[in-house]
């Protein structure tokens, strides 16, 4: 049975960059050409930093090296693409070591090849695919029952083979014979893939080349560490108390035992079944993980110390709304305690300050995170979001970055203006607020309609003199001036025009009831003035 040599064979699908066409190409050759792709273009977003961190991102390293300084990053992002010198170790290193590079085999990539279970069974191949409803999850009327898995074909088993071991889901594994640590005929306590704890931000550039620089840390190459496909070919035991012994341990970490059981179809080698099993465990998160913010909590009671913690993505929150977490440099202050973004953020605000990175290079942050269920045994939600982020506003002291925070601040302010809106006016009617966590409030809807006019702002603040932006940040507030007085005028219309003075829950309007219409709408106008003063000091003056 064929191999798929991963090196060679199509399985990676990236977007073309001169005709936008898409392709399924092998390491090499992503590689190699990796300045005339865009980008990765994968069944579910979550793929993204699997792809990077599981495979892209530790051969580049291991075979060209990190940068070793900052000079040196520029001199490799000035040539836009790899040099001949390192294609040629770049080509040298996969052919070293090919064939733990097989999807299928006797060292097959990412797996125990000999991994069995103890009950002898295996699972059908939509284990391992996030989208797909496996276990007690199994809808009653689904259109597929797990006696019916999926046929992944060897490019999608393999991508959603290195997505198990970033982003699987916790609690019992199965058994695998030759496992001590296995009981009654499985494993229990299996935390959530690496991935899966963090809100992980991926810098993206103009190009896969690009992309690939901007998520390599600057160090020495003492730094790096090993890759799993220069170690020992895993088996059925595993670590319980692991650490990564640097960055190509962290990326390539082995949180599963996997067995992909190929078969020959008709239509070519499918993925019907396979096995997966307990795995590495971390003992505890490196703080050099670099594709992640972090938050520390206040100490509690007599500690000294902050517990420094992964920020995690809130479902359904757009990136830009926690625009000043994720511009943090320097470790800032808000309400819920203090935050640092990113090191490789961190790094290129670095490399813009030197002058190393231009003011006008257009930067962008991929966000990914899941959100699992009750004990993490299911996935419940899909994170997933992109916006330009101008490298001048890495720079605390940039007007840029007081501009952008500024802004995002305003959307926030207003679309507590409208929430507050809804409540004086409900209570004007007798009725109860909107509670925070149920129902959508009018605020919510609010955002949503602000939300390509900050991305729109985001994607031309780069470069802008202070005049210009100035100019920019005043078309943004006649913009949200705009939606948030046709976001009020629904609500307003939700209401009986019979409360223009309020009234008491079940009772006539009297004295010291709730706000009418008419101090609702004098509040939500002395609101917008002092949350939106560019625009209202040119009302103001025409």
């Amino acid at each position: 049975m064929n191999h798929f040599d991963l090196t060679s064979d199509g399985w990676l699908p990236l977007r073309r960059r001169d005709d936008g066409a898409l392709l399924e190409v092998g390491i090499e050759r992503a590689l190699t050409e990796a300045n005339s792709f865009t980008e990765l273009v994968v069944e579910l977003a979550t793929q993204v930093p699997a792809l990077l961190r599981q495979v892209l991102l530790p051969i580049v390293a291991d075979a060209v090296g990190l940068p070793a300084d900052r000079a040196e990053w520029l001199k490799r992002f000035e040539a836009g693409a790899f040099n001949e010198t390192e294609l040629n170790q770049i080509q040298k290193y996969l052919a070293e070591h090919g064939p733990r590079f097989h999807a299928f085999g006797d060292t097959p990539f990412a797996q125990a090849g000999e991994l069995e279970a103890v009950s002898g069974e295996t699972k059908g191949a939509g284990l391992l695919v996030a989208t797909e409803f496996t276990g007690n999850n199994v809808p009653l009327f689904g259109s597929r029952t797990e006696a019916e898995p999926p046929a992944l074909t060897a490019a999608e088993a393999m991508r959603w083979l290195v997505h198990a071991h970033c982003w699987d889901t916790a609690a019992i594994k199965t058994g695998a014979k030759g496992d001590g640590k296995v009981k009654a005929g499985k494993t229990t306590g299996n935390p959530t893939g690496p991935l899966g704890q963090l809100g992980v931000l991926i810098p993206t550039g103009r190009t896969l080349y690009e992309t690939l620089l901007l998520n390599l840390p600057i160090g020495p190459r003492g730094a790096l560490g090993t890759p799993q496909w220069r170690r020992p070919p895993a088996g059925p035991g595993w670590d319980a108390d692991g650490y990564p012994d640097g960055f190509l341990g962290l990326w390539t970490w082995q949180s599963r035992r996997i067995r992909l059981i190929p078969e020959q179809t008709a239509q070519g080698v499918r993925v019907r079944r396979v096995i997966v099993a307990a795995g590495d465990r971390m003992r505890e998160l490196p703080e050099w993980e670099p594709h992640t913010a972090w938050k520390y909590d206040k100490p509690v009671g007599k500690s000294k110390a902050a517990d420094r913690k992964p920020r995690r993505h809130v479902p359904g929150k757009a990136i830009w709304r926690g625009l000043e977490a994720l511009l943090a440099v320097h470790q800032s202050d808000l309400e819920t305690g203090s935050v640092e973004t990113s090191s490789l953020l961190r790094q290129a605000a670095d490399l813009r300050s030197d002058g190393t990175l231009p003011e006008d290079y257009p930067l962008r942050v991929e966000a990914f995170g899941i959100t699992y269920g009750n004990k993490s045994a299911a996935i419940d939600d899909i994170y997933h979001d992109l916006i330009p982020l101008p490298v001048n506003a890495l720079q605390a002291d940039a007007e840029v970055y007081g501009a952008l925070v500024e802004m995002t601040s305003q959307a926030e302010q207003l679309s507590r203006a409208i929430n507050h809106l809804s409540a004086d006016l409900r209570r004007a009617a007798g009725l109860d607020p909107i509670p925070w966590d149920k129902g959508q409030r009018p605020g919510e809807q609010l955002l949503h309609l602000l939300d390509p006019v900050v991305r729109r702002v985001l994607g031309h603040a780069s470069g802008l003199d202070d005049e210009r932006l100035s100019a920019v940040l005043l078309a943004w507030e006649q913009v949200a001036y705009r939606i948030t007085r046709e976001v009020a005028d629904t609500v307003f219309a939700a209401v009986p025009e019979s409360v223009f003075a309020g009234r008491r829950a079940g009772g006539e309007a009297e004295s010291g009831s709730p706000p009418g219409l008419g101090d609702a709408e004098r509040r939500l106008r002395r609101n917008l003035s002092t949350i939106l003063q560019r625009a209202a000091a040119q009302w103001r003056a025409a």
